[in-house]
């Protein structure tokens, strides 16, 4: 009988074999415990391969956990997806991960869904539609923008895939939706229309930067799905699995494992994006040479005390602020590197390669250290968030 315990390492370093190599660990396993990193193209890698598991009748549980140490059964094979550390085996580049997975699953001999895997690519900010799995699914790029539903004031007003002037208010999509007069059913020129005059609002919004007419390209002319899909399009698809895994993981887990999870899925990603959104619309900036500094007055549902609060609600206020980040990354930020404060937490966003965010936030904390990538990662932190601004800001910098 197995006994659990909390586990530091297994090994530190782990490997990251061959699809074939590693279909064969875990189809041998008797048990498998996948550590999902809170990504949207973590949560879809560990799906697909989670489904091959299903399907080849081998033991299996997924929980999304930050890159620390973990619980597992010490019999159990322990695979992370999405970050490096303590695992037996990993698939820690959030880029590669969901077509990794997709050949592990087809290596275990199984028939793995490459809508998922797709979902995953778009999630991890990179183009879904330049993967062999788009030519796999039978998908084109189509007119029109990557929302996860087919009501347009809900899509607009909710995708975190971009952030302007309606983001964060559908009723305000809505009012601007009646302006542009469109049809009543959308062809392909309304949708090109539509996707024109996206790309303009969010590009000439007060505060926009030059990045943001080329990140918000990978909101336009998605991968559109059909009738019996989840989602309207990929890019949707990812944008919600991205919101859910920080949001609501256990709601994430049910959808990227298959279960009928859309409803609270959307849900949670309309949550998540009034929570950006209206966090980076109201928040004080400031500018420093390499950084820009968003500094907000909470992170969490109102009446939380960030500082105080629960496991939980310091999850979702630290996965909040990551959206935070990479929202002013690509549209609001003049410098490469965004650091978002708030109380007791801060996370940090980059597109700058010489910058590592997790190991500067790892930096500037004395105790503990930042979970996720160098591109994008978040941290608790103790005493003055003053304190603390001034010594993230210098090994950001």
């Amino acid at each position: 009988m197995s006994t659990t315990a909390v586990m530091e390492s297994p090994s530190a370093d782990a490997p990251t074999p061959s699809p074939e190599e590693l279909a064969a660990r875990l189809a041998d396993a008797p048990f498998v415990r996948v550590v999902v990193a809170p990504t949207g193209s973590a949560l879809a890698a560990s799906g697909v391969i989670a489904r091959a598991l299903r399907e080849r009748g081998v033991p299996f549980q997924v929980r999304v956990r930050r890159a620390s140490a973990y619980a597992v059964a010490d019999d159990a094979l322990t695979l992370r997806v999405g970050s490096a550390g303590p695992a037996d085996l990993t698939l820690g580049d959030p880029e590669r991960a969901p077509a990794m997975a997709f050949e592990v699953a087809r290596a275990l001999e199984t028939g793995p869904d490459p809508t998922l895997a797709l979902a995953g690519i778009a999630a991890g900010e990179a183009d879904p539609a330049t993967s062999t799995l788009a030519d796999r699914a039978g998908l084109d790029r189509s007119p029109g923008v990557g929302l996860p539903v087919s009501d347009l004031a809900d899509g607009l007003g909710h995708t975190t895939l971009l952030h302007g002037p309606v983001s964060g208010d559908a009723d305000a999509a809505g009012a601007t939706l009646a302006e542009w007069d469109l049809p009543a059913e959308l062809d392909a020129d309304a949708w090109r229309r539509v996707a024109s005059l996206v790309a303009v609002d969010t590009t000439t919004a007060s505060g926009a930067t030059p990045r943001a007419a080329e990140v918000v390209s990978r909101a336009l002319n998605p991968l559109r799905l059909g009738d019996g899909a989840p989602f309207a399009t990929v890019e949707g698809y990812g944008d919600v699995l991205s919101a859910v895994a920080r949001e609501e993981p256990g709601t994430g887990v049910a959808l990227a494992l298959g279960y009928d999870a859309r409803t609270a899925a959307l849900g949670a990603w309309r949550t998540h994006a009034k929570h950006a959104h209206a966090t980076l619309r109201d928040a004080e900036t400031a500018r420093y040479g390499g950084v820009f500094v968003v500094r907000v007055l909470a992170a969490a549902d109102p009446g939380d005390d960030t500082a105080n609060a629960d496991d939980a609600a310091r999850r979702r206020a630290a996965g909040r602020l990551r959206t935070v980040a990479r929202l002013a990354r690509d549209f609001r930020s003049p410098e490469p590197t965004v650091l978002v404060v708030s109380e007791g937490v801060a996370a940090a966003a980059t597109h700058d390669d010489g910058v590592d965010v997790a190991r500067a936030l790892s930096t500037a904390v004395e105790t503990g250290s930042a979970d996720g990538t160098a591109r994008e990662a978040d941290v608790a932190f103790d005493g003055e968030r003053e304190t603390f601004e001034t010594a993230a800001r210098g090994s950001l910098s």
